[in-house]
């Protein structure tokens, strides 16, 4: 036709005229979102330059991953249900009896708003073994079993436990499980149609087999969490996978059996994805002895929405608050600035400073930057201790031999600022003890890496590291 030829050869010669302020027009708004909406100057700095480098596909890749969409509204939808914390004991922070950790649980106290919970029970259990009383409690369940993980494994490990599930929704007890819309697929067949298939009730955070329908790619849901007969409470690192209970073993984990009102805080956060998810609305009242244990602990529930910030900040003031020592077992160490300034002042105070990471990560690009990092706090003094084989994806930290810190958060970018993570913070002599023991357990069969060891370093190794090391915020 002939005025589709006229289009044709009109936009053929004002093609650009069109597509250049369009390009500039983007750039220009996502520049101005981006100055108001992140608070990382380093973060900003790269999408905006990015996006006048790259024109549309930038802005593009800015609107799938760099714009948080996240509207948490479980707090609306259950008018207010999920922040009343009936029947939790909650203990003054003046208890606690290093004196200079009182300011470290007030401050973490207004951060996250929930009390520092007395009469715990708390003991740290290896993958398998936890893996083994996670199942074991699931079979004796007889009101509810929630369940959050970021993997669920379609195997080994995870057929066990689907099967325990399946007999306890069987029985006629509440069965929710909810997995990460991207963590669920590390394992295909999913294990989402087995659990369906056995009548368990299952949802996927954030999910959507359309690309277009999921904005969310970037945010992903990284507790672990289960909670039964609200009573009994599991959290840690360890997901569901086989490599736990494989005959050598894969991975090494720690995961945490809690009994006691804290229980009431792994509730509250699970109840609020849930609702989040799907809709539906639990109950979020403890329902066990007021106190079975002496711990003194509390969640403090991490991610990009309303509780941005706050696993970071606990960290900082942790760091902080430390005299004597700070011990930290993690797979993945990239921490920010902030952190590592942290760290470094804690060492100039005199802080004896342990890091033990895996000798060889599932990760490289990780390791690399990670390595990078740690060669500088190694230069301050710090005692580097790169664990054997297998992998140990424990994440536990420890401070003046009082303070413990557990759960799902890693120290780097994805933890810190794109996870929902979920930790707890725990106050007590004798689970610091038991939880340092573990770590001498891991330093004992790790080697120590000192600033000779970096020296030695090839050069094309050190340049490596330190490009990896810029990928920094997006690790």
């Amino acid at each position: 036709m002939l005025w589709v030829e006229q289009a044709s050869a009109w936009l053929e010669a004002f093609w650009l005229a069109i597509v250049a302020p369009v390009g500039v027009g983007l750039a220009v708004w996502v520049t101005v979102h981006v100055a108001q909406h992140k608070r990382d100057a380093r973060a900003a700095a790269a999408w905006t330059g990015l996006v006048w480098l790259v024109p549309f596909l930038g802005a593009l890749l800015y609107l799938l991953l760099g714009v948080n969409r996240i509207q948490r509204r479980a707090r609306q939808l259950t008018g207010g249900g999920i922040d009343t914390l009936q029947s939790t004991e909650s203990v003054a922070e003046d208890t606690v009896q290093a004196p200079q950790l009182r300011v470290l649980s007030r401050l973490v106290g207004r951060l996250t708003r929930l009390p520092l919970t007395a009469g715990n029970r708390i003991t740290m259990h290896e993958a398998r073994e936890a893996l083994h009383l996670m199942a074991q409690a699931v079979e004796e369940a007889q009101h509810s079993v929630f369940m959050a993980t970021y993997i669920f494994g379609n195997d080994a490990a995870g057929k066990p436990l689907v099967e325990a599930l399946t007999r306890a929704a069987a029985r006629g007890v509440q069965v929710r499980v909810l997995l990460d819309g991207v963590g669920a697929l590390y394992s295909l067949p999913s294990v989402t149609r087995r659990l369906r298939k056995g009548g368990v009730r299952v949802e996927r955070f954030l999910h959507s087999v359309a690309p277009w329908r999921m904005p969310y790619m970037n945010l992903r849901n990284h507790r672990k969490l289960m909670i039964v007969d609200h009573t009994l409470g599991f959290t840690g690192g360890m997901n569901v996978r086989a490599g736990y209970v494989r005959e050598p073993a894969r991975t090494h984990d720690l995961h945490a059996r809690l009994e006691g009102p804290v229980v009431a805080h792994l509730l509250r956060t699970f109840a609020a994805d849930w609702m989040f998810t799907c809709g539906e609305n639990l109950t979020v009242e403890y329902q066990g002895q007021p106190a079975p244990g002496t711990v003194r602990a509390r969640g403090i529930s991490a991610g990009p929405d309303a509780d941005f910030d706050k696993r970071r900040l606990t960290l900082l003031a942790a760091i902080g608050s430390a005299e004597r020592e700070i011990r930290i077992v993690t797979p993945y160490f990239v921490p920010d600035q902030t952190l590592m300034a942290a760290l470094q002042l804690a060492l100039l105070k005199g802080v004896k400073v342990e890091l033990v990471v895996p000798r060889k990560n599932n990760l490289r690009l990780v390791q690399w930057a990670s390595i990078h990092a740690l060669k500088w706090l190694v230069r301050g003094g710090a005692h580097l201790y790169l664990s054997a084989p297998p992998f140990d994806h424990s994440k536990v930290m420890t401070v003046d031999g009082h303070w413990v810190q557990l759960g799902s958060g890693n120290w780097d970018a994805r933890s810190l600022r794109l996870n929902f993570e979920f930790d707890l913070e725990c106050y007590d002599g004798p689970l610091s003890e038991q939880v340092n023991t573990l770590i001498d357990g891991r330093i004992a069969g790790a080697r120590r890496m000192d600033d000779t060891d970096f020296q030695a370093m090839a050069a094309w190794r050190n340049v490596r590291n330190a490009l990896a090391h810029m990928l920094e915020p997006y690790l």
